[in-house]
Order: structure tokens, then sequence, then C-alpha cells
């Protein structure tokens, strides 16, 4: 038997990139359910960084990859807010 994949635990990830005609919505639903199975102590940045690396000869313009990146650039830290919020009470 093999180890699981801490990456991608259901191949939910793997069989995006499988299915001929995948739109980014079925995209998008398929990643929210990959970052609801990953471990809860997971870095989600690095593990969506390491998706890509594997992913890598996959078609530039498929919708899963898209959704990979959004999600990167999205997972981001937030900049810090300035004006009043950002003072102590």
């Amino acid at each position: 038997m093999s180890a699981p994949d801490l990456l991608d635990p259901k191949g939910l990830i793997r069989e995006a990139f499988r299915i001929d005609g995948i739109d980014s919505a079925d995209c998008r639903t398929i990643f929210l359910d990959w970052a609801l199975s990953v471990q809860a102590d997971a870095d989600l940045r690095a593990n969506v960084e390491a998706l890509l690396t594997r992913y890598d000869a996959e078609p530039e313009d498929h919708p899963m990859r898209a959704v990979l990146i959004e999600g990167l650039e999205k997972a981001r830290a937030p900049a810090r807010r300035g004006g009043w919020k950002s003072r102590p009470r």
C-alpha cells in the first residue's frame, strides 16, 4: 500500500486536471473541497505552491491552474491597515 498524498489527500486536484472540459466554477468548488481536506496544521500557501510545481507540465490555460494561482495570490498576508482602525484603543 502506498503512502497517502499529503498535498492532495483525496486526489481532487489530480482529477481536476484530468477532466476534459472542466470550467473555472467547477475548479473553484474542487479547490475549496481540497482546502477543507488537507491537514488542519498544513501551510496552505506552501501546499498550493507545491501543487503548482507538481502540475507545471499541464497546459497554462487549464482552469485549475488559474484557480491555484488565484488561491496563492489571495493567501498572501494582508497589508497593514492605516488610519484610525490600526490605532490601539
